[in-house]
């Protein structure tokens, strides 16, 4: 399963601790359940091949996960099945001094059909390229 999420975007870049980051939203309908979705991004053998690169994900809070060949890793902090995933996200890219991003990830649909809108808060203003492509 391949997943392009682009239509629809909010940015809105914040100031802390004298560090410049932005949040940005992405969401689209996807022909699956939300409950298909939740079990690939939660899987590695799904989330590989949702995405293409190798992921490993562990299935529960408190688990650690990577993909895209290891260029992200984070922990997943919330999840409600079938509805809602909440993961600490970084790249290789991220420096000592950024602080982890969140990404959060909500399923809203039906056995035919979900919307999925997926929320990254706190990038660093460096690294907008996940917005733009990724």
């Amino acid at each position: 399963m391949t997943i392009e999420c682009a239509t629809s975007r909010a940015t809105s870049p914040r100031l802390e601790e004298g560090i410049v980051t932005y949040d940005f939203e992405v969401s689209d309908e996807i022909p699956a359940s939300p409950g298909d979705i939740y079990a690939a991004w939660m899987s590695s053998e799904g989330h590989t091949s949702m995405t293409g690169a190798a992921a490993h994900v562990g299935p529960a809070v408190g688990d650690d996960f990577d993909a895209w060949d290891g260029y992200i890793h984070g922990t997943t902090l919330e999840l409600e099945s079938a509805h809602r995933i909440v993961q600490s996200w970084r790249s290789s890219q991220f420096t000592d001094d950024d602080d982890d991003s969140r990404v959060e990830v909500l399923l809203d649909g039906n056995d035919d059909a979900t919307l999925v809108t997926v929320r990254h808060g706190n990038v660093p203003s460096d690294h907008r390229g996940y917005e733009d492509a990724g």
